[in-house]
Formats: C-alpha cells, sequence, structure tokens
C-alpha cells in the first residue's frame, strides 16, 4: 500500500510552482536525488507516474494533476495550521489574512483596518490582493481567513454578510458630454472607450446589469489596473469608466472627473465579507465583522433616488 506523505504533496507542489526538478529541489532545501528518490519510490508504490516529460519539461499526469490538487488544498492548510500554533505558543492571538476580491474597496477596507488594529493590539492584519478572482477556493485553502468581494458565492462551509451598500455609476471627465446628464442609457456608450479594471466581462456589473441586457457593446475597452490612473484617463478625456459613486466622491479633490447614474433607476451593489463558518467563533474575526457593521451603521448609504 502507498503511504501518501506531507513531503510528497509538498514536492509535488514545489515542482509544479518552480518548473524543475532542481529548483523544487532548492526551494525544500533538500538534494535533487532526494527529492527525486523519493517521488521514485511514490511512484513505485502507486503504480503510476506522477509526471511525464514534454521536451524539457515535467507535465504532471492524470495522477499527478489528482496530487497537485490534493497539495494545493492539504499543503496550506498545514501551514496554517503550524503558524497559528506558533503563535498559540509565544502568547500572540494570530493574523487575519483578508482576500480582496474588489479593486476600488481597499480604501474602504483601510477605514475599518485602523480601528481594528486599535481594538486588537495582539493580532496582525495582513491583505492579500493576488485572489482577487478566486477568493472563495482561497477561503476554502486556508490561503486567507476573510475575503472582502461584491459577488459573495454562497457554498456550504462559508458565510457572507453584506456590510456596506453603494452605486455604481459612470464617470466621466469635465468636457465629457454627458457630463450633466441626469443618467446615461446603453446606447449612449456604444461610442465611448471604456475603461475598467482588468476584470472578464462576465465580472464587471456595467456589463452585465447595464450594457450586456441590451445588447450594447462600447467602442472600445481598455483595462487599467489602479485607481489613480483609470481617473486620470477619465479626467484626460481618454474614455468613461465604471465605479462606485463613493470612489468618484472620495477622489474629488484630485481628479476633476464626475458620477453619472447608470439607468434611471440606477445600478445598486453590495459588499460582503465572506469567511469560514467554522471560524465564526474566533473572537477577532466576530471583532472584525462587528466593526464593519458599525461602520456600515454609521455611514449613510448612497441612494439611488
Amino acid at each position: 500500500m502507498a503511504i501518501l506523505e506531507r513531503i510528497h504533496l509538498e514536492i509535488i507542489r514545489a515542482v509544479d510552482q518552480n518548473g524543475s526538478l532542481t529548483a523544487a529541489a532548492e526551494k525544500l532545501h533538500l538534494t535533487q536525488s532526494a527529492l527525486s528518490h523519493s517521488i521514485r519510490k511514490l511512484e513505485d508504490q502507486l503504480g503510476a507516474a506522477i509526471w511525464r516529460r514534454e521536451g524539457r519539461s515535467l507535465c504532471p499526469t492524470q495522477t499527478g494533476e489528482y496530487l497537485l490538487g490534493l497539495a494545493n488544498r492539504l499543503v496550506p492548510q498545514f501551514v496554517h495550521a503550524e503558524e497559528r500554533i506558533e503563535q498559540f505558543a509565544r502568547g500572540e492571538r494570530g493574523t487575519l489574512r483578508i482576500g480582496m476580491e474588489c479593486h476600488p474597496c481597499y480604501q474602504w477596507l483601510l477605514k475599518i483596518a485602523s480601528h481594528f488594529l486599535a481594538a486588537w493590539p495582539s493580532v496582525d492584519l495582513d491583505v492579500k490582493q493576488k485572489f482577487q478572482f478566486g477568493g472563495v477556493g482561497a477561503l476554502f485553502s486556508y490561503d486567507i481567513d476573510l475575503l472582502v468581494t461584491p459577488d459573495p458565492f454562497h457554498k456550504k462551509g462559508l458565510l457572507f454578510e453584506s456590510v456596506f451598500d453603494y452605486e455604481q455609476v459612470l464617470v466621466v471627465g469635465p468636457q465629457h458630454p454627458l457630463r450633466q446628464a441626469s443618467h446615461v442609457s446603453p446606447e449612449q456608450l456604444s461610442k465611448e472607450i471604456l475603461i475598467t479594471y482588468p476584470i472578464t466581462i462576465d465580472r464587471l456589473d456595467i456589463y452585465t446589469r447595464f450594457l450586456t441586457p441590451a445588447g450594447i457593446s462600447p467602442k472600445r475597452h481598455k483595462l487599467i489596473e489602479t485607481t489613480d490612473i483609470m481617473l486620470q484617463m477619465i479626467a484626460s478625456g481618454r474614455g468613461v469608466g465604471a465605479l462606485p459613486r463613493w470612489i468618484v466622491e472620495e477622489y474629488a479633490d484630485r481628479f476633476d472627473v464626475f458620477p453619472v447614474r447608470l439607468g434611471k433607476s440606477g445600478v445598486d451593489k453590495q459588499l460582503f465579507l465572506g469567511i469560514r463558518e467554522a471560524d465564526d467563533s474566533i473572537d477577532y474575526v466576530r471583532g472584525f465583522l462587528a466593526l464593519a457593521r458599525a461602520q456600515r451603521d454609521s455611514t449613510e448609504a448612497p441612494r439611488s433616488a
């Protein structure tokens, strides 16, 4: 019977992440011969190859793909458990790792973070933006502890709570003819250059809730990663954008841009915090959620009327 050990999963994961046995061995502080011997022994026990060579590259076999998926789920959980236990041993409370699945929500998070750090001096915060579009998977794999997202994916084992209401608006520059409009129709954007964050169209509200239902596409679609550059481009007349109204208002002193309602009724959105159901009993996780609720209750939500 094959005995699958943690080191096997770590090796498989390291080879996939680093591209070669040599690089994986260096990453794991092993000799290449020790790493190769460990994998050969596992393959003999399994009766199946884990990798196949394609030129100079190593590609996982069907068995390898399965083990890689297992490794990507389990290894982060081992690391998370060890870090948490070490923190307990040092008398620390831990670290709350927050994943961002919302480009413009960083400013909102900063308001909560300052209050959280003051209220929980023994808990650190770590914000991971690389999980912008894989946050649910990151929660399940224990890469993060809390997810900030406008698009909750309700699944067994996860809890999502709405903590902020906002309106998605069109953003235009000072010379744009729509600047004084009470609202914009989808057809009016057919000749516009639309600037958005680098997100797939099926996750952009201006498409899914405004343009696509009307069968309309913009003249061009430009992708910009940072809010500051996006607003600078819009202020310079290089295109129009779609952002939360509160972002436009917060940047009003820095950029000459203006919000215009999307349609007569507007596009209303909510910001959610997601956690693992098992972590709902952790006091500082509950504390962060409580601060987010307090921020929501003390701030007047944007109205669509």
